[in-house]
């Protein structure tokens, strides 16, 4: 697989933490601020690793990104991570590892193996059925890891 769109919206995403880093920022009511929203990606990550392992082991594999977006487990995440400066180098690594697991350990009929996929965002479901492993690492390339490094822009003040 082609990881190179995931690669650069990896560094354009850290790009933008880095810009983000240290300045106070204050996210509308009900949103995330800057810590959180790496929190998450870190967790979404550290996910879809998983996924791709299980895949690649034979074992049963699903995709399940709720924990994501619990409250205290962002918390926690932030805290065991470091801080801002440690979940952009575990975000770093992770998306390391990602495009090299995506890119040149699974081989094509594990990208391609669907896996029950349930993605919420706040408490609005936006999938629910089975998805490619493909198509989860397309969707963090060109959905996700933009969508939050546009987020994490408009936080500043």
């Amino acid at each position: 697989m082609d990881t190179d769109a995931l690669r650069q919206a990896y560094e354009a995403l850290l790009d933008a933490a880095a810009t983000m880093a240290g300045q106070p920022t204050a996210p509308p009511p009900g949103e995330w601020d800057a810590d959180e929203i790496l929190a998450h990606l870190a967790l979404v990550d550290a996910a879809t690793l998983a996924l791709g392992y299980a895949i690649a082991a034979g074992s049963l594999a699903s995709y399940d990104n709720r924990v994501s977006q619990d409250c205290s487990t962002l918390r926690r995440t932030i805290d065991r991570a470091g801080g801002n400066a440690g979940l952009r180098d575990r975000i770093r690594r992770q998306g390391d590892a990602l495009c090299t697991l995506a890119g040149h350990v699974l081989r094509p009929v594990e990208l391609d193996t669907p896996v029950p996929t349930l993605l919420v965002s706040g408490d609005t479901v936006l999938v629910d059925q089975p998805v490619p492993m493909r198509d989860i690492v397309t969707g963090l390339a060109t959905d996700h890891l933009p969508r939050h490094t546009a987020q994490l822009l408009a936080l500043a003040p």
